[in-house]
């Protein structure tokens, strides 16, 4: 008779791969579009996938898999033109999946440099900006940041920045602090808004960060969520950065970040789907392997239990975000549309890598198996890009009409 290690290896064989995509979303991109998912799928899965734990463990970012990132051609995904890779908004979506999928960190540095740097040149930046930043962006040849937290201002960004902005002719001095600000460490270029002095209101500006005095980062340390992600506070003392350098065409108020941050706040939804997925395929895995009481757990009727729940949450979160993609394309986005999308995935993201960590038990809380991972990543994805509370309110002031806001 053969003992239980034995059947299970005969079982695993014929056992279903775990698939996160239970109502193959994937497949109603076009040929071209799964063409690139499948290059990225392949690219996260073979070099992200064996190195990024100990990378997690280290706080460190795995600088050398950068010339392969920028070989997959995706800088500029979404947007149109000036040498950038455009594609659907559903392509955008599913591609923030599949590298969120392996790992939320390398999702969000994509993410940063793309939606939220080069999306404020695209949207706000004039015709001169857009032609000289943007392409060699897209090859990935500048990587960028986007400076808009500070140390005492997170969720009243709006209206009380304390980064100042006072022109001097044809020069604006920059004073302030950011912090949290993704990619900032290393970055060439940063966006920066800040309160111009005169007229009260909140304008862009470029930073080139390493040739402009004044501009210094330091390296957030002791993070225990997206540790891969390599985050800075920024201190900007006098730092003089030209008018040519001032989102002049679509940056004049709050209301111009917030028109970035529309399109940022939705990608979080399919992160924080991509991150739930993940968590959710290696705890599948890992219920059809472990062995307990002489049978896999992933045969256990409470088991099973937790892993439907897990994929029902997931799936839910899929056909919000995938919904998003189709207004966004459509142009109909609106910003009540995304906060609804990034409170609520981000809500179900943190519950479902909460069930997989329980389904792994003790060795739920160790990296080496990859769910912990995922489990302290989705706390960050849940509070950035504007915490599900003030998402929240901000759905609420448009179905009710009255404002809750302070």
């Amino acid at each position: 008779m053969p003992n239980a290690a034995t059947e299970s290896k005969i079982t695993a064989k014929q056992l279903p791969p775990p698939n996160s995509d239970f109502y193959h979303y994937a497949d109603t991109l076009n040929g071209d579009e799964r063409a690139i998912l499948q290059r990225v799928r392949t690219f996260m899965e073979s070099k992200v996938a064996p190195i990024i734990n100990k990378y997690w463990v280290e706080d460190a970012f795995p600088f050398e898999l950068l010339p392969a990132v920028k070989e997959l051609n995706l800088g500029g995904l979404g947007i149109q033109g000036y040498g950038c890779a455009g594609g659907s908004q559903l392509l955008v979506g599913l591609i923030g999946i599949e590298m969120a999928r392996v790992d939320a960190s390398i999702a969000t540095f994509f993410g940063v440099h793309n939606f939220l740097s080069m999306g404020s040149i695209a949207l706000a930046g004039s015709e001169e900006q857009k032609q000289k930043w943007l392409p060699p962006m897209a090859r990935m040849e500048k990587i960028g940041c986007f400076g808009l937290t500070e140390p005492l201002v997170g969720s009243g960004a709006g209206g009380g920045l304390t980064t100042t902005a006072k022109r001097e002719g044809d020069t604006w001095v920059l004073n302030g602090q950011k912090r949290w600000i993704g990619n900032a460490p290393f970055c060439d270029i940063s966006i920066i808004w800040a309160r111009d002095v005169d007229d009260n209101q909140v304008k862009g500006f470029i930073v080139e960060n390493k040739t402009t005095p004044g501009f210094s980062v330091e390296k957030m340390e002791n993070k225990i969520a997206l540790k891969v992600v390599q985050n800075g506070q920024i201190t900007m003392k006098d730092c003089r950065v030209p008018e040519a350098n001032r989102l002049a065409s679509g940056a004049q108020s709050f209301r111009d970040t917030a028109r970035v941050l529309r399109g940022t706040r939705y990608y979080v939804g399919w992160e924080s789907t991509g991150c739930a997925m993940g968590a959710y395929e290696h705890a599948l895995k890992y219920a059809q392997e472990r062995l307990q009481f002489g049978k896999p757990i992933g045969s256990f009727q409470l088991i099973q239990d937790l892993l439907a729940k897990m994929l029902g949450n997931i799936t839910a979160c899929q056909g919000m975000v995938v919904r998003t993609a189709q207004l966004a394309d459509e142009g109909k986005l609106t910003d009540q549309q995304a906060a609804l999308s990034k409170a609520f995935t981000t809500s179900k993201a943190r519950e479902t890598v909460s069930w997989a960590r329980e389904l792994l038990g003790g060795n739920g809380i160790l990296a080496d198996y990859n769910v912990a991972r995922f489990f302290a990543d989705a706390e960050a994805l849940y509070s950035y890009e504007g915490t599900y509370q003030m998402q929240n309110l901000i759905v609420g002031k448009a179905i009710t009409g009255f404002s809750a806001f302070i």
